[in-house]
């Protein structure tokens, strides 16, 4: 039996006063993701390579944000599965986009770099094994076309 939910965002942008969408190099790109029920509508551009505005996020970032943010929870869910007191969790995580001639792309990779602290040393190698059951669970990653890769650090505190 599968259970489905439903997600929803809303974006929302204008063009600014003298800009025209007839050059792709001259209008802004910046505009604003709303969801439901959420405190703060995210503010978006492209990212900066692409004519974006650097100090916002770009959908690449969020990607990367959503794949590595989903990996922990699963994580955190497969430790406490195997009582596993995880104390801390910091990732680094990259992801390397390619953009072809025609102006397509994908992401081809994404590394994922977490530093997971956990008390007890004799769970060391079985929490550094759950990083393969995590990603088998997580949800981002099973919608994702390019390998993820972990590169786990584990840290007995």
């Amino acid at each position: 039996m599968s259970i489905n939910h439903t997600f929803q965002a809303t974006i929302n942008w204008n063009i600014n006063e003298g800009e025209s969408t007839q050059n792709p190099r001259t209008f802004s790109r910046n505009h604003e993701v709303l969801i439901e029920n959420k405190a703060t509508p995210l503010k978006v551009s492209a990212a900066k390579p692409f004519r974006g505005d650097d100090a916002l996020y770009n959908p690449e970032d969020l990607l990367l944000s959503a794949l590595t943010s989903c990996h922990m929870m699963s994580y955190l869910y497969v430790c406490a599965q195997n009582n596993i007191e995880v104390l801390s969790y910091t990732d680094n995580a990259e992801g390397d986009l390619e953009v072809n001639a025609s102006g397509s792309g994908s992401f081809k990779t994404v590394r994922l770099k977490p530093v997971v602290s956990i008390k007890d040393a004799s769970q060391k190698e079985l929490a550094k094994s759950l990083h393969t059951k995590a990603n088998q669970l997580c949800f981002i990653a099973n919608s994702c076309n390019f390998p993820i890769v972990h590169d786990a650090t584990i840290v007995v505190r």
